[in-house]
């Protein structure tokens, strides 16, 4: 099974249930190691939607349009040409992002084998949970690891065979609500007794805020406030989230020193 490049640090979004904020969340990724002067590529496996494809081609839109001097990684969508455009995207990259689509597809899995750090993000809610993991309905256990869980079980022990590497596999806990409720404890709960049987590492991401829905059409991310106007409380907030993402996800150093 081919693995990635000794250089480059392999990070795969995916998720087979869509609406969970992955490619925001990764294209976010994207730009704030671009930002810090990592040379970063992204690869789309998302071919009908091209959600990650449309939001740094309307990036590119506005520095066209504006002359603003935005960082935009190198980018292209692929499906049945995978292996082809993996390969380009390893070349002269610190890190590659692969954003995957929201539904078993065959490329996807195999993105997921080739990946040094796996983020799995989702919302808040048992609806989400069941991807990974089935609880009891009346005390709210974890029965069973889900499909999944089993999936990605099997391409690390693959990845371990094939190099010897293992894949840090992150659940992304997106769309946090801000006041605490039962439900947020009990999926908390149940995150954390999964985390213990199949060997998850569980974060923070990016919070349910109407800004990041609007900044698609320009393309824009939480890191590039002085292009879009002056900053709310909220949008400091988003900022911080996305800094305590980050850290979180505890990326590795490039072979060059990141600039500050």
């Amino acid at each position: 099974m081919p693995t990635g490049s000794d250089n480059t640090h392999v990070i795969v979004f995916a998720n087979e249930k869509g609406g969970t904020g992955k490619s925001t969340t990764a294209v976010h990724v994207a730009i704030a190691l671009s930002v810090r002067g990592a040379r970063v590529t992204c690869l789309d496996l998302d071919h009908r939607q091209r959600t990650m494809g449309r939001y740094l081609d309307n990036r590119a839109e506005t520095v066209r349009r504006t002359g603003s001097e935005l960082t935009i990684p190198r980018y292209r969508t692929a499906h049945e040409d995978f292996e082809e455009a993996y390969q380009d995207m390893l070349r002269d990259s610190d890190f590659l992002v692969i954003d995957t689509p929201g539904r078993d597809d065959p490329y996807a899995r195999a993105a997921a084998t080739r990946a040094d750090t796996l983020v799995t993000p989702m919302n808040d809610s048992f609806v989400d949970f069941d991807l990974i993991g089935q609880v009891h309905p009346e005390t709210f256990k974890v029965t069973r690891p889900s499909f999944y869980s089993e999936l990605i079980w099997d391409a690390r022990k693959a990845r371990a065979k094939a190099d010897g590497s293992t894949i840090d596999w992150v659940v992304l806990r997106n769309r946090l609500q801000h006041i605490e409720a039962r439900n947020m404890r009990r999926v908390s709960e149940a995150l954390d007794q999964l985390a213990k049987r199949v060997g998850f590492r569980i974060i923070p991401g990016l919070g349910e805020r109407v800004i990041y829905r609007e900044l698609f059409p320009s393309g824009l991310t939480m890191l590039d406030t002085k292009d879009f106007g002056g900053m709310g409380l909220g949008h400091v907030a988003a900022r911080q989230e996305l800094r305590e993402m980050m850290s979180g996800l505890s990326l590795p150093e490039p072979a060059a020193p990141l600039v500050a």
